[in-house]
């Protein structure tokens, strides 16, 4: 019996490896090569690894002069002591056609309060109510019990007010089209930019992570040229041309410079190079236009025909937060991708409600308020032409423009002097600001904003003092 035994054990052994053979034979070499690798690499690190050493230990005069030698790296950069937000100027009130400033009561140029309804009494007034009705603030963001029957109505407001299908309204203005643009473009799209964009778009362009191809500021011919270039490489990758979005990103009224975009060329350009247009009309909202509807009711062309249009309620009208426009299928993405809208707590009912009283407004006044507007924008841009020795940057009709000294003095720190002046004489104006890691940094200027309630007088009074600051300063 115990000879039977072994022998079917040996059997059993001789098949195993037999067995063991043929699975040899049929396994990949690179496999057989992979694991003999992991074998030796096991071994070595058993077999010849050397243990770690102990390093010797610091006696207690050894620590105490390497602390000694130790020279830490300061906190922050250095600053230099004439930054400007190192030398505040203390306000005191409504920031208005008039503020104070230290104390001292001056003609308002410098914010963006062009249509004057920050102050408005109605507007306030409504503000007052929504506070008493909702409280001061929302209990989180839309999609989690901060969705107010008051926010509904803003966006539906502004949707009828543009002649779009839906709107979506955001609680800070900087986000807005910060978070819209990464919600549409993604990793391997296309965005043709402007490089006159505000710092706000700048973000959003790099948050999206796409492909970004910069063109000279307001240069349609550089955006055409850029567009062909696209298209001939296209042409021989179809495939991967089919699954490419492309953009064009502009603003109706650019911030940096005060012109306006050449929006009827860009239309035509779409329907030849098959692109989407997103416009950022939060300088152009409230100013230009019959009735403040921005570029495409300058231009006459159809809104629908321009993909997405955002635009800040922080300006014209006097409130805070943003908004975009446009069809349901457009806007609705944005509930669900667009950082801003998902995660931040929603905008407060108080100022929802000033926004849409800054709306009625608009829309009582009609004509009225944005003609006025253009046309004493086009009457200060006149008398700013006479005044010797500035180069004045924008269009007639916009109520924003930035002045430059027309010689080599043309610096930040010379156009500060002129600021200063001005602000002795009762004028408040800025130098306008940019951040260092901005794309596409403006030559230094002074920025002016009109606000619609100047009379003519104080229009004549700032051309008077923009001109003794010139001769004193530069002299």
């Amino acid at each position: 019996m115990g000879s039977s035994a072994n022998q079917d054990n040996v059997a059993s052994l001789a098949t195993d490896f037999y067995s063991l053979l043929e699975s040899f034979k049929e396994t990949p070499f690179y496999h057989l090569l992979f694991e003999i690798f992991l074998v030796l690499t096991v071994l070595w690190l058993i077999l010849f690894r050397k243990p770690r050493r102990i390093e010797k230990k610091l006696t207690e005069k050894e620590k105490q002069e390497l602390i000694d030698e130790w020279q830490p790296e300061p906190l922050v950069p250095p600053v230099d002591a004439n930054h400007p937000a190192l030398n505040v100027r203390v306000l005191d009130g409504i920031v208005g056609k008039t503020i104070e400033i230290d104390g001292k009561k001056s003609l308002n140029f410098a914010t963006f309060n062009f249509l004057n309804f920050v102050g408005n009494p109605r507007i306030a007034d409504k503000a007052i109510q929504a506070v008493q009705k909702y409280g001061v603030g929302s209990c989180g963001p839309r999609g989690f019990y901060g969705t107010i029957d008051i926010h509904l109505e803003l966006e539906e407001r502004l949707a009828h007010f543009f002649n779009c299908e839906e709107g979506i309204i955001y609680s800070y203005g900087f986000s807005t089209v910060a978070s819209i643009i990464p919600a549409y473009s993604k990793r391997n799209d296309i965005l043709f930019v402007d490089e006159g964009v505000h710092y706000a778009i700048q973000k959003g362009v790099e948050a999206s992570r796409s492909t970004v191809k910069w063109f000279r500021h307001n240069d349609i011919s550089d955006l055409e040229r850029l567009l062909a270039e696209q298209d001939i490489h296209d042409k021989k990758n179809p495939k991967k041309a089919r699954t490419l979005r492309r953009f064009l990103i502009i603003e109706g009224l650019y911030m940096n410079y005060g012109d306006l975009c050449p929006l009827p060329r860009m239309v035509e350009l779409k329907y030849q190079y098959k692109y989407r247009i997103f416009m950022d009309e939060s300088v152009s909202f409230g100013t230009i236009g019959q009735t403040g509807r921005g570029v495409t009711e300058y231009y006459n062309i159809d809104r629908r025909k321009i993909d997405l249009i955002s635009s800040s309620l922080e300006y014209s009208v006097g409130s805070i937060g943003g908004f975009a426009v446009g069809s349901s299928f457009v806007v609705d993405h944005q509930r669900l991708s667009a950082q801003g809208y998902c995660f931040s707590a929603s905008l407060p009912p108080l100022l929802a409600a000033a926004a849409i009283e800054a709306l009625n407004i608009m829309e009582e006044k009609d004509t009225t308020l944005c003609d006025t507007l253009m046309e004493k924008s086009k009457r200060l841009h006149r008398k700013l032409l006479d005044i010797k020795g500035y180069l004045i940057v924008g269009e007639d009709i916009s109520p924003l423009k930035h002045l430059r000294l027309t010689n080599s003095q043309n610096t930040v720190a010379r156009l500060e002097e002129i600021v200063e002046f001005a602000q002795t004489r009762g004028i408040t104006i800025t130098v306008a600001r940019y951040l260092n890691d901005e794309h596409h940094l403006p030559e230094p200027s002074i920025r002016l904003i009109l606000n619609v309630e100047m009379t003519d007088e104080e229009l004549e009074f700032l051309c008077t003092v923009l001109q003794e600051a010139r001769v004193k300063v530069t002299v």
